[in-house]
């Protein structure tokens, strides 16, 4: 049998509210009086306007974690449509006010910020926001802009288009003449004003009430490092085998400095949490540099990634690379602790032998578990007998379980974003059924 799919019932309403969200004030500011002998070009100028303005708004609600949100789609699904739409709104932005030019080329001349009217100077200053918000984020890491720089400053940029334009809109007020078209402005604002209460105050809040400490530090292989975790005062969260959560360790859970890691231990135990982090910059660095007893504070679990979500699957096929192994071993020890005989396979590829994590766990997981292993290091001596080098299409037809081609299998992937591109379309190649991959990026910023 294959594994459960999500049925169009989960999803599709998402879907309709959305468009229907974003085209409503289009749709509203055609009903009412309008100005005579106004433009066509003028009137569209504005309806991609207003449409720009509600995408942006709903960003506020799609990075919320609202749990009925995302557990149709999967954070990864919902942070890439976050950051592709951002860059449709910015565009409908910059084709409103080409519009603007092409109907009246002295539109031009409100870019003059110091002598255009007030009204203008606002939908500049909204520009301005949009595009930085949108060119930080596409090329924060060719700027070397640290995640927490880049993400309180995403916050506030984000914030101010917001505001920015609402108070063009509101002082242009062609379109806001009548009293409930102000109103349907005024809900959609307390809408993402509310978006913004519940991730900013009210999911701290939830935090504070029930914090964790650090009960051990455990060195890894690969320059990483497991925290277990030991709640205070509470029982600890579920969480499904694959699933993350963001951590905020040694500050306030209000402070914004928190950080998204997988659960690396078995769904079974969750008043123990693992988190295993591999030290790559920013805060990581600092993993080995903590002490036990240290305040945690968790918000989650989030992700779809978790072989819970398909529980009539016969088989399962991991791939994992470097660090990605650790929603990988949450599964692996949570079928372990079930007591699950199905029939799995795990490929972990590293630079070397000596930089995998887990490595003698893994070695001897199997003996509780229908596991296949094998290990692929880029670089190996002449001593190893297995597969090396860069997982290509002759080692994925190899140790493929003919199942996987069948759509019979489940397959997991996660690892550095080229390999998993790379790896994602050789299997598509090989002739696996997408509907049976299922991806972790963590592309989150």
């Amino acid at each position: 049998m294959r594994g459960k799919k999500l049925r169009t019932s989960e999803w599709f309403p998402w879907i309709l509210v959305y468009v229907f969200v974003v085209a409503a004030p289009v749709l509203v500011m055609l009903i009412g009086p309008r100005p005579e002998g106004r433009p066509f070009l003028r009137d569209f100028s504005v309806a991609m306007a207003f449409c720009a303005m509600s995408i942006v708004g709903l960003q506020f609600v799609l990075t919320a974690r609202i749990p009925s949100l995302k557990r149709p789609f999967g954070s990864d699904v919902v942070y890439y449509f976050h950051h592709r739409i951002s860059v449709v709104a910015a565009g409908l932005v910059l084709l409103h006010l080409i519009v603007l030019a092409v109907d009246d080329a002295s539109t031009w001349s409100l870019l003059a910020f110091w002598s255009a009217p007030v009204r203008a100077r606002f939908a500049f200053a909204s520009l301005l926001c949009l595009l930085a918000l949108v060119l930080v984020s596409v090329f924060r890491k060719k700027l070397r802009v640290e995640y927490i720089t880049w993400r309180i400053t995403h916050g506030l940029l984000a914030m101010g288009a917001v505001a920015f334009a609402m108070t063009h809109m509101q002082l242009v007020g062609i379109y806001l003449s009548l009293p409930w078209k102000r109103v349907l402005w005024a809900a959609y604002a307390a809408v993402w004003i509310g978006a913004l209460a519940y991730a900013r105050v009210i999911r701290p809040i939830a935090m504070k009430l029930r914090p964790y400490e650090i009960a051990s530090i455990t060195e890894e292989r690969g320059s990483a490092w497991s925290l277990r975790l030991a709640p205070l005062g509470h029982a600890g969260a579920r969480f499904a085998p694959g699933q993350f959560a963001w951590i905020t360790v040694g500050r306030s859970p209000f402070a914004d400095l928190e950080h998204p890691f997988s659960y690396s231990s078995s769904a079974a135990d969750p008043g123990s949490p693992v988190f295993t982090i591999k030290a790559t910059g920013d805060f990581t660095n600092r993993i080995a540099d903590l002490d036990v007893g240290i305040r945690v504070y968790v918000d989650g679990p989030f992700g779809a990634f978790s072989l819970d979500r398909r529980p009539a699957a016969e088989e399962f096929v991991f791939i994992a690379g470097g660090i990605g192994i650790t929603p990988m071993m949450s599964m692996l020890r949570t079928m372990r602790d079930r007591r699950d005989t199905r029939r799995c396979t795990l490929i972990y590829a590293a630079r070397s032998l000596e930089e995998m994590t887990f490595r003698e766990e893994l070695e001897g997981i199997g003996e509780d578990l229908n596991l296949r292993l094998h290990l692929v290091p880029t670089v190996a001596d002449d001593e190893w007998k297995g597969p090396h080098g860069r997982i290509g299409p002759e080692i994925l037809s190899e140790i493929l379980p003919p199942s996987c081609k069948e759509g019979a299998c489940e397959i997991y992937l996660c690892g550095p974003p080229p390999m998993m591109d790379a790896i994602e379309a050789l299997l598509v190649r090989l002739g696996v059924p997408v509907q049976q991959i299922h991806t972790e990026r963590f592309n989150l910023a």
